[in-house]
């Protein structure tokens, strides 16, 4: 029974009690070893330093594509004040609200850095999946404007002025959108974080609307007055297929999904922990860009409080090493049942439509 919150592992590492002479000096190499090769240690604090480096990133991150697009948006400000453009109007919003998306994010990245409260007892974490849901519905009403521009530019066709400007200040769009897509998704799953990666789908979507304005210049250019809003449709097509990619990106966070194969390495490691016999119940789950495991190990029946709860760090040091992003695990141990003994949870029995069943080993 070990709870990483209820009390930091100040005490010495079990297993490094438990082996004596000569296994036991080697076998405390062999950890200090795997600790030069995989940074860990059991203290909170200690814990918590990956935490605030990732969302430290991902506020770089943030704040860098913001200055990118600001700069971007300013450029094609300047020509749709020259041209006229409607087209590159509507990019230069979809620009300007891809930057604004970075302010719910931002602060979902500082909520998530505030300790947990007897009212919030898993921290704020989960502010990075409302924003990641904020940034969907952004993507969504992108869509719906880009769609409706195009539309409307197909049955009211307008000329277009500067066509070389306009063609500059897109091509300049798509060049300063997909770079912050592709710094943004890339610093997103660096850290594990839906909410980031969702925004720089976004992004991309607006580089799309970029190249839109662009061969609408170019159909402009060689007397084709409905290349624009043709053009602007299929890209309102290519915008849908990005809002669901983001889409389901955030949904699986929400709904605490994860990939089965962090499952299947948290359960091997745990199966390697001498004195783990089985493993029972066996969950993970994302509260922002961190992963928690709660576990229920089998353990030898026989066993002291105190060797269970050896079993049970070890357990958790596992865990820490082989999986991820993972900041926390509660393990809990199990005493293994013996010839005609007591169901060690029969008195829970008439809860039992209520618990999570056991993790599937098949």
């Amino acid at each position: 029974m070990n709870d990483p919150h209820a009390h930091p592992h100040a005490h010495p590492h079990p297993h490094e009690e438990a082996h004596g002479g000569r296994g036991g000096r080697l076998a405390r190499l062999r950890h200090r070893a795997g600790h030069l090769r995989t940074a860990h240690s059991h203290e909170a604090a200690d814990k918590t330093d990956p935490a605030l480096e990732s969302s430290a990133k991902g506020m770089r991150a943030l704040w860098v594509s913001l200055a990118v697009l600001g700069v971007t948006a300013l450029a094609q400000v300047v020509v749709v004040i020259l041209s006229g453009s409607v087209a590159l109007l509507g990019d230069t919003v979809h620009n300007a609200a891809d930057a604004l998306t970075a302010l719910p994010l931002a602060v979902a990245f500082v909520l998530g850095r505030r300790a947990a409260t007897r009212g919030f007892t898993y921290g704020y974490g989960r502010a990075e999946d409302v924003a990641g849901v904020v940034i969907v519905l952004t993507i969504a009403a992108s869509a719906v404007f880009a769609a409706w521009t195009a539309l409307d530019r197909l049955f009211d066709p307008r000329p277009i002025h500067y066509l070389p400007a306009v063609a500059v200040a897109a091509v300049v769009g798509f060049l300063g959108n997909e770079w912050v897509a592709r710094y943004r998704i890339r610093v997103g799953r660096e850290i594990g974080s839906a909410a980031l990666v969702a925004d720089g789908l976004h992004a991309r979507t607006d580089g799309f609307t970029s190249l839109a304005v662009l061969l609408g210049a170019g159909g402009a250019a060689i007397g084709w007055r409905l290349a624009d809003p043709v053009v602007g449709l299929l890209i309102t097509a290519a915008i849908v297929l990005v809002l669901r990619d983001a889409a389901r990106e955030v949904f699986r966070r929400v709904m605490d999904a994860v990939d089965p194969a962090l499952v299947d390495a948290a359960e091997a490691a745990l199966l390697d922990v001498a004195g783990v016999r089985a493993v029972g119940e066996l969950r993970l789950r994302w509260i922002g860009h961190r992963l928690r495991a709660e576990v229920a190990v089998v353990v030898d029946g026989e066993l002291t409080v105190r060797q269970a709860h050896r079993v049970a760090v070890e357990a958790e040091h596992a865990l820490l090493h082989a999986v991820p992003k993972l900041t926390a695990a509660l393990v809990h141990a199990d005493p293994a049942a013996g010839p005609g003994g007591a169901d060690p949870h029969a008195a829970l029995a008439h809860h039992a439509d209520t618990r999570v069943p056991a993790h599937n080993h098949a």
